[in-house]
């Protein structure tokens, strides 16, 4: 059998149906500039921060100079170049994607979307600049996907002054965050409310939360408020019920639907390059047929999830995707990964349960991608109502 050059493979980018042809020339470049950074700065090295369990803070002012804060938004690239951005992000590290996740999307986003033109002119510049950093405090530790009317974290007025208090759990980045938007309910008017608090600020506790078996270079924590005092200045005024919260869930629904499409492109170059390369019986792994279903499974999967968010990207664009067709990619595409990612280590045997070969870790991690921003179960019921006109939550 002849030697396979396994550093040069066919469709060495994934990109199986060339859905990357749709960006402009522009985006295009600019999405192989990000591409390329990321397999040279972050790939080799995820591994041993997922390990250790320690976030490499010493990539941020690097991930500065990359300058891909808010590419919508502030950038003014396609939702398309977005989502494949952020599926890039995830291929090299799950990680580090959930970090950029959490502060370019809900943090970032939250502010965009929810703080006044004074507010985005005071803010943003540092935001975008990875000057500070950011998190973003809505799940509790007895409210997930029933916090929309069960936030127990309060807020009241007090002259020029909010008063805060409560908890929130899962909070990525909260460790070593300069700010986080934290959400809770008026005592007043019994709505929710945004407020950005400085981590600084006195009452407010940032604890780790350990023993993690996926996302392990996510810095989650549990965090406390305890009679927290934030300016009037400092609640972002466009947010004032949990539906203006939901304008930012629904966008980066949609990047966790993303974060499903790149961790299925991590296992199958892991899986891929490991059949190419492993011999068993005398000759390699990719020359046994249930193997190469396995793989032609994998790609499936990945193809058939990119091309709902491809075309999902298209309608955000034009602006008409709705909730429901967010809540369907989440579902859809993460069930899929989960099914890539236990094919991807079971071509790898037992060498897929040690991260030495990477797949333990993608395998882990996308336990975490299936159930943040919003279960499957949620978002097949709000898909559920939206095509019956029933809710059957409870």
């Amino acid at each position: 059998m002849a030697t396979i050059d396994v550093d040069n493979l066919p469709y060495a980018d994934g990109d199986f149906y060339a859905f990357e042809d749709l960006l402009s020339d522009k985006e295009r470049d600019r999405l192989h500039e990000v591409r390329s950074w990321l397999t040279t700065e972050v790939k080799p090295y995820a591994n041993d921060w997922w390990n250790a369990g320690t976030f490499p803070m010493h990539m941020i002012p690097k991930l500065a100079e990359l300058d891909v804060v808010s590419p919508v938004y502030r950038q003014g690239y396609s939702n398309l170049f977005a989502g494949l951005c952020h599926a890039e992000f995830t291929r090299a590290d799950t990680s580090f994607a959930t970090f950029m996740g959490v502060h370019d999307g809900l943090f970032t986003g939250s502010i965009e979307a929810l703080a006044s033109e004074e507010q985005k002119e005071a803010w943003l510049p540092d935001i975008y600049a990875l000057k500070k950093i950011g998190a973003f405090g809505l799940t509790e530790p007895l409210g997930g996907s029933d916090v929309a009317g069960g936030t127990r974290t309060t807020a009241r007025r007090e002259g020029s002054n909010w008063i805060l208090n409560g908890a929130k759990r899962w909070i990525g980045n909260a460790t070593f965050s300069d700010w986080v938007v934290i959400y809770a309910r008026d005592e007043a008017d019994n709505q929710v409310k945004g407020f950005l608090v400085d981590t600084k600020t006195e009452g407010y506790t940032a604890t780790k939360i350990e023993n993690k078996i996926a996302l392990r270079t996510v810095q989650n924590a549990d965090i406390v408020l305890d009679n927290v005092v934030v300016s009037d200045d400092f609640h972002l005024k466009g947010a004032n019920s949990f539906r203006d919260t939901n304008k930012v869930l629904k966008v980066t629904r949609l990047a966790v639907a993303w974060q499903a499409v790149g961790q299925q492109m991590a296992a199958f170059d892991v899986a891929r390059r490991y059949a190419v390369e492993r011999e068993q019986f005398g000759k390699p792994l990719a020359s046994f047929q249930l193997v190469q279903e396995q793989l032609v499974q994998i790609l499936g999967n990945t193809v058939s999830s990119m091309g709902m968010m491809v075309r999902l990207a298209q309608l955000e664009d034009e602006g008409r995707a709705k909730d429901e067709q967010s809540a369907l990619a989440k579902a859809f595409t993460t069930a899929r990964m989960r099914e890539s990612v236990a094919l991807g280590r079971s071509i790898l045997g037992g060498n897929g349960i040690v991260t030495d070969y990477g797949m333990a870790k993608i395998f882990a991690d996308a336990e975490a991608i299936y159930s943040y921003e919003g279960t499957y179960e949620i978002n097949t019921l709000v898909t559920g109502r939206a095509i019956t006109g029933v809710a059957a939550f409870v």
